[in-house]
């Protein structure tokens, strides 16, 4: 609506074709692409980035906003549990791989750059202590809520780091994480008991998860 081009990086191609096509349909000047990124790969990641770069389209706002919640003990194909791979290392290197084309563009365009990590609340309910780096593959302490949470603090620990040194390089680019709120998507997929027509309310520490059904 504000006239931006915006890219969809997605895991689903035929699922972007059809948001796309909605899209378009509701605002019919809306310029949107997708392109494949599957960001639990880093393979898929760097391939991303490379080919981004190579379209030499400019880029002004990144916002890192898959995600996966809840999951059985898995480890991505680069060996990291599956969790932690997805909602942090993959958006971690695509934004390194993508920073020096921000700051061209920062510079060039005088406008400044955003980048926006969607967390969660949920950060709050990681490990008791924080996040377990050298247990991060050991399925005998997973607890995937817990695993979730671990993930959504690295979000923010990463976009708070990536702040203080974007300003202390002195390069008019902001960094932030942000919890969304609830909404309706698919995310809770692998949680029978949280699936369908529901809406997740974060309680504040040390208080429990509280599911609502929407009217």
């Amino acid at each position: 609506m504000r006239g931006v081009h915006v890219i969809m990086g997605v895991k689903n191609m035929n699922a972007a074709k059809n948001i796309k096509e909605t899209i378009l349909k509701g605002i019919p000047s809306a310029k949107v692409d997708a392109m494949e990124l599957d960001l639990s790969s880093m393979t898929s990641v760097r391939k991303f980035a490379s080919e981004f770069i190579s379209s030499s389209l400019p880029l002004n706002i990144l916002i890192n906003n898959a995600g996966i919640f809840g999951t059985p003990f898995m480890l991505s194909e680069d060996n990291i549990e599956l969790q932690f791979a997805t909602n942090h290392i993959g958006h971690f290197l695509l934004t390194n791989l993508l920073l020096d084309t921000m700051k061209k563009t920062t510079h060039e365009s005088k406008k400044q750059g955003r980048i926006v990590n969607v967390s969660s609340q949920g950060h709050q309910f990681t490990y008791r202590e924080g996040i377990l780096f050298d247990k991060l593959n050991d399925q005998s302490s997973y607890q995937a809520f817990r695993a979730y949470g671990q993930s959504k603090l690295a979000n923010i620990l990463h976009a708070n780091e990536l702040a203080r040194r974007l300003k202390e390089d002195g390069v008019d680019i902001t960094a932030n994480s942000l919890h969304p709120g609830a909404i309706a998507t698919n995310i809770h997929r692998y949680n029978s008991v949280l699936t369908g027509n529901c809406r997740i309310v974060l309680l504040k520490r040390k208080q429990c998860l509280y599911v609502t059904l929407n009217r």
